[in-house]
This record gives structure tokens, C-alpha cells and sequence, in this order.
């Protein structure tokens, strides 16, 4: 058996045709998910981007341990067991962070592809002033050369001359993040009257910002819209050349993604973190208490359903279609992939296995799942979204879902919120005040998390409490 294993950054669930969406086209998703089994309600851990590259590769709730930085040595990664079992280990990836600094997650695999450019919007400049991307993005001059296209055509040469091998081949596609700027033709299927304007996401409350515009809102989310059928369109082709390659009778493939974004709900906010803004839409001048902060302040920044309730479809060769229902949580793909690749499952690995949900979609699944930015305290500077250090004013929001419920957790006083998904799935009506018995039960989950997986001591006493 072998495994291809599809990350998509920051596609919605709710964007998928599969998962009910009539407006965007996701044709090769959705006619993946009609030959595989469908993960309603699957949810992120680490939160955002390499964080849950680090739950990926190791089944553990790193969010407890490490933050957004290089695997630690100690640390084993899926790629490390499969190699030493003779799989072939592969990724293909763009996402831009695998290697900067030394983040070392090329760590086990036999084959390792960075295709660079996508850092190409003007919120990511190097300390030179130059993007890191520029030239490669200057090369473009059509549809494959973009950095989707690139990556799964990349994917498609390595399987041409490997497809007879076993492998562990992943995928890691970073569009559709931002800068959205797919070939206008994807945007104008949105927005026939597109522009060509490439609009950065604010990271804040759109309305807080002088001169925006709830138009340049859904422009900029016409944009996402296409770049999700760029990579859809691009998946489509790779997963034919899988099937004409005679791989799908002994191949399991998995497609998720890390998290979602914001295009204007809970009052506006568009992006997936919260920049601390003046009066003025501005965003304030560091103090000079530490040099070492290279621009930006985080405030307050829950983590709703649209960010932290992520798409995966699992299909396995042989299992019937399906639907579960079941709580599940990105640290349960690694023991997932080794499961139905006959592997033995570490002790160290605090996933859970998908595998037995697969033949029985109606199986028990988790009593309650953690989504958190890793663990942090006001005042300590992180390097969440984009690798740049920065201070973080408010502490990080940890999202406890339960069957029914979910408690987005601050430990300042009055900011955790409470919502009834099974009534309230737009979490548009905090209930925390009328409720406060479920939301002590939702965080004695959160501080029984904490202390199975063994949250440092200065981190944990401050979310001890719950303070309504």
C-alpha cells in the first residue's frame, strides 16, 4: 500500500462543493470526496501554519511543547519511521517555511522538492526590502508557472519515476493563502468585472480601516474563490495522472487543510490572527523594549468554526463512501497513515487512528478536541503566520469543541465565549452567560489537556481559571 497525503493552506470547508457549496467549483474535490470517506467535523490543533505541520508530522499536540519553530531533535517524524520501514519518502511542497532558519521539516524524507515564490505580497518584505520570491514570481508567464500548478506538476515527475516503488508521498500546496493571484480568468468566474487588483487581507476588523469597503471585501474573496479552483483544477489533473498510472486499487489518499480565514464574519474580521490597530486603521510603532521584534503586535484572536473546522476526505482502496460525524483532530493523521500502512503505532504518538472510522463511519470519536495557537503569555514575542517576530499583547484563544458546545478560552477576564453549535452554527449568539456550568465542564477539558500533555508550569497556571 501507499500513501499520497494533499495539504491545501487555508481552504475552507465550508468552500468545497462537497461539503455544500454550490457557488465555488471544486469538481476534482468533490469527485474525490464521492469515492471516500468525509470528516464533517475534523479540527484543527496547532494553529496556524507550521504548527500544524509539526501535529502532521509527529501525531502529538506539539501546541503544548514547541511553538512555531524547529522540530525539536528529540522529536520523531512520520517521514523518519516510514524511510526506516524502505517506504520511499517524498514531499513535494511551497509553502514557504520548511527549511527558513532552520525549521528543519524536511527531516525523513528521501526526496524533499521547495518550489519557491510564494512569498510575493508587499506584507512580507526581507530586511533587504526585497520579497524573497521576486524573481520567480517575475518569471510567470502562465498558468503552470504558478506555485499550485508547479507543485502538483513537480508531484507528477516524481511519481512518474517512482510509481512502481512503495511510497509516502506528500503534498503540500500553500495556496490558496494570500496574495490571491491566480490567473484573472479564476477570480472573473467570482467576479466578472474583475480588475486584476490583488487586495492584502487587513488581519483586523475591515471596517475599523479608513476607505475599505465591504466591495473590496468580497473582491478580495473573489479572489480567494479562484484561487481555490486553480488548485482544485490543478489536483484534478494530478489525481488523473494517478489513476492512468493504475496507483488508486493500491493507493490511500488523503486531502486536508490547516485552517480557514475570515472574509468578514464576527463582525468583520478579515484574515486569521488580529493585528493590534489605532484609531486611525493604522497599526502602532513598536516601543524600543526589544529590538528583536521585527513589526506587528498580536491582540485578540478567537478562533472560530471558520478557521479552526478544516476539510478531510480519506480514500482507501477497497473501503466504501461515507460520511463520519465524529469529533476528530489533526494530531490523527500521522497514526492514521501508518495504520493503514500496516505500520505500528508509537507510544509516543497521542493521535488517534482514523482507520477503524473508515469500515465504521458511526464509531465514537473524540469526547472533545483542542485548537490553540501554541501556548503563549502576554508579553512573549511569537512567530505565528509568517515566521516574523512579534510581541503578543493579549493571551492565545484555545477553542474547546465538543459534541455540541465550543468555548473559545481566553484567561482574561470576560473574553471567553461560549457557543451551542447544534443551535448556533454561525456562532453568532454567545452564550457564556446564560450557560456558565458548560462552560466550567469545556474548560476542565482544557486543564485536563494541559496537564496529560504536560504544559509548562508558567503557561498553564494562568488558564487554570475560567474568568466569565
Amino acid at each position: 500500500m501507499n500513501v499520497i497525503w494533499i495539504t491545501s493552506d487555508s481552504l475552507r470547508r465550508d468552500h468545497i462543493g462537497a461539503y455544500g457549496n454550490r457557488h465555488i467549483q471544486t469538481p476534482a474535490l468533490d469527485r474525490l470526496a464521492a469515492k471516500s470517506v468525509r470528516f464533517d467535523r475534523h479540527y484543527a490543533a496547532g494553529f496556524p501554519t507550521m504548527p500544524t505541520r509539526a501535529d502532521h508530522f509527529t501525531g502529538r499536540w506539539t501546541m503544548s511543547f514547541m511553538g512555531w519553530s524547529p522540530l525539536p531533535s528529540d522529536v520523531t517524524t512520520i517521514a523518519e519511521i516510514l524511510a526506516a520501514k524502505g517506504w520511499h519518502t517524498a514531499a513535494v511542497v511551497d509553502t514557504p517555511f520548511y527549511l527558513r532558519d532552520g525549521m528543519n521539516y524536511d527531516r525523513g524524507f528521501s526526496t524533499f522538492v521547495m518550489n519557491t515564490g510564494q512569498e510575493g505580497s508587499g506584507a512580507k518584505k526581507l530586511k533587504d526590502g526585497r520579497h524573497e520570491s521576486q524573481d520567480t514570481r517575475a518569471a510567470w508567464r502562465f498558468e503552470s508557472d504558478y506555485n499550485a500548478p508547479h507543485t502538483f506538476t513537480k508531484a507528477m515527475q516524481w511519481l512518474e519515476r517512482h510509481y512502481k516503488e512503495d511510497f509516502f508521498l506528500y503534498i503540500d500546496t500553500w495556496d490558496p493563502h494570500e496574495p490571491w493571484d491566480a490567473p484573472a480568468y479564476y477570480t472573473e468566474i467570482y467576479r466578472p468585472d474583475y480588475d486584476g487588483e490583488i487586495i492584502e487581507p487587513i488581519y483586523g476588523c475591515w471596517r475599523d480601516v479608513p476607505g475599505f469597503t465591504e466591495d473590496r471585501l468580497a473582491k478580495a474573496h473573489a479572489t480567494y474563490c479562484g484561487e481555490i479552483t486553480m488548485v482544485d483544477t490543478w489536483l484534478g489533473y494530478f489525481l488523473r495522472r494517478v489513476e492512468n498510472m493504475g496507483l488508486m486499487e493500491k493507493t490511500a489518499v488523503f486531502f486536508n487543510s490547516d485552517h480557514g480565514f475570515y472574509f468578514g464574519e464576527h463582525g468583520g474580521l478579515f484574515g486569521k490572527m488580529v493585528y493590534e490597530m489605532g484609531p486611525d486603521g493604522q497599526y502602532p510603532a513598536l516601543d524600543d523594549w526589544d529590538k528583536q521584534i521585527e513589526g506587528g503586535i498580536w491582540a485578540y484572536s478567537p478562533l472560530y468554526e471558520e478557521i479552526v473546522s478544516v476539510p478531510l476526505l480519506i480514500y482507501l482502496p477497497g473501503v466504501a463512501t461515507g460520511e463520519c460525524s465524529r469529533l476528530t483532530s489533526a494530531v490523527d493523521m500521522m497514526p492514521t497513515v501508518l495504520d493503514v500502512l500496516g505500520c505500528d503505532i508509537p507510544e509516543f504518538v497521542e493521535g488517534r487512528s482514523l482507520l477503524p472510522c473508515l469500515s465504521d463511519p458511526t464509531l465514537d470519536g473524540r469526547e472533545f478536541t483542542v485548537s490553540s495557537i501554541p501556548f503563549a503569555n502576554p508579553g512573549d514575542p511569537v512567530r505565528s503566520v509568517d515566521n516574523f517576530l512579534r510581541m503578543l499583547k493579549a493571551p492565545t484563544v484555545t477553542t474547546i469543541t465538543s459534541e455540541k458546545y465550543a468555548l473559545l478560552y481566553s484567561p482574561e477576564a470576560g473574553q471567553s465565549k461560549l457557543y451551542d453549535l447544534a443551535l448556533d452554527p454561525a456562532q453568532k449568539n454567545d452564550i457564556i452567560s446564560d450557560q456558565p456550568e458548560v462552560a466550567r465542564e469545556l474548560h476542565q477539558y482544557l486543564v485536563k489537556f494541559m496537564r496529560d500533555t504536560q504544559v509548562a508550569d508558567y503557561l498553564m497556571k494562568p488558564r487554570l481559571e475560567l474568568l466569565v
